[in-house]
């Protein structure tokens, strides 16, 4: 996993992984797809997921990019490791046992070009989705009064006018 980059000085990179936590865009249906079904995966290593750019990820990784972590997948190990696109991807695979053998085909050089095909390939669906290419020309954001619900799928509640400035139509 060569694209790995670590937290300088504090010797993360020889440092065991006992705990990782996936940074997940909370506005991409993709992503919260992904991030449900990594929950129900059993895991040898636990996977704490947090919403990229929120307040807790700003508090729990001061030194991290996070306008970076919304445009890709970026994984934080216990000890300070941080793992980006494709390498996040990777062992956040290495985390769960039944996928742990895929990951471990992946982070060789063959196998790390697959993985980065995947990556790309995840982040031009995420591109024309934010680009309007489909679903009614934008991305379903919770702001505008959109949810996702894994058993019941997307739902839409007009937001609120709290202010009184709402136009009726």
């Amino acid at each position: 996993m060569s694209a790995v980059t670590t937290t300088e000085g504090r010797g993360a990179e020889r440092a065991p992984v006992r705990r990782l936590t996936v940074l997940y865009d909370a506005e991409c249906g993709l992503c919260t797809h992904l991030r449900d079904w990594l929950v129900r995966q059993p895991q040898l290593v636990p996977l704490e997921m947090v919403p990229a750019g929120s307040e807790e990820a700003r508090r729990r990784f001061p030194g991290l990019d996070h306008r970076a972590t919304l445009d890709e997948v970026t994984v934080v190990g216990d000890s300070g490791q941080v793992y980006r696109d494709a390498a996040a991807w990777i062992v956040t695979l290495w985390a769960l046992r039944e996928h742990r053998p895929l990951a471990h085909r992946l982070s060789t050089p063959a196998g790390a070009r697959l993985a980065r095909g995947a990556v790309l390939a995840a982040a031009k669906w995420r591109g024309a989705q934010q680009g309007g290419a489909q679903w009614g020309g934008q991305v379903y954001r919770r702001s505008d009064g959109w949810s996702y619900h894994p058993s019941t799928g997307w739902s839409w509640s007009p937001p609120g006018c709290d202010s009184g400035g709402c136009v009726s139509r």
